[in-house]
């Protein structure tokens, strides 16, 4: 029988606890342990079993025998019929090639306000959809002055979620614990500062859990120097995930 717990902060990362059971670390999915962890937080705190999740802050959670999905198909059904796009055409891709926007394009938009929310919906969005990092990333530079062309590329991003509303990410059950990174750059990518972006995914195994888009902070004077820059914020990611 379990005579007392004691939790620990793990010092690497504070949102993650070990239990000590007797002195023991206790690990894994055992349904008797995750039913006496949950009796030891109801003593300490006021709190309700919800079972398993399903809906979290506009995330949603399902899965099957395979493994998990994490979605937000129904945020981003609310935020579709907020924006009240006045047609149903989708695209294929949530910004065009090779588009460089400038402060200073279009004419400023007379209330910035539907912008400001459309765009903050659309950062915690790409909680579950990094296919929109890049863009939001973009768009979001001009949230202190948007004009009708930064909104008609905000448009875009909405008419791509309406058309890929069902994607998921996929998290199998079975996988390998081999870390897989990419890196990519763009060079001198903002006509304003010339300064470049850098990219990364990461995959543990066949999940992907990490990914971020980020302008660099100083101008690359090569594409080769905006790669190296690229790959340096990857492994310093890398580093802390392992």
């Amino acid at each position: 029988m379990i005579q007392r717990c004691l939790f620990s902060l793990l010092l690497v990362d504070a949102l993650f606890f070990f239990l000590y059971v007797d002195d023991m670390i206790i690990t894994g999915d055992d349904p008797e342990y995750i039913a006496f962890v949950k009796a030891c937080l109801r003593d300490q705190f006021l709190m309700t079993d919800l079972g398993p999740l399903r809906y979290f802050l506009g995330i949603e959670v399902s899965s099957n025998s395979d493994g998990f999905f994490i979605f937000q198909e129904k945020y981003i059904q609310d935020l579709l019929a907020r924006a009240a796009l006045g047609d149903e055409r989708t695209v294929e891709t949530p910004m065009e090639l090779n588009v460089k926007l400038r402060p200073t394009d279009g004419d400023p938009l007379p209330d910035p306000t539907r912008y400001r929310h459309l765009v903050g919906s659309l950062v915690y969005l790409a909680v579950t959809h990094p296919d929109i990092s890049y863009p939001i990333h973009i768009l979001s530079q001009f949230v202190s002055a948007p004009t009708t062309v930064h909104y008609s590329h905000l448009l875009r991003v909405l008419r791509y979620l309406r058309g890929t509303v069902t994607r998921r990410l996929f998290f199998p059950r079975s996988s390998s614990l081999q870390l897989q990174c990419y890196s990519d750059a763009t060079w001198v990518s903002d006509p304003t500062d010339r300064r470049s972006l850098s990219a990364y995914c990461v995959f543990l195994g066949g999940s992907l859990i990490a990914w971020k888009t980020k302008k660099q902070t100083a101008v690359s004077r090569s594409s080769v120097e905006a790669e190296l820059r690229a790959m340096a914020l990857l492994i310093a990611e890398v580093t802390w995930l392992r």
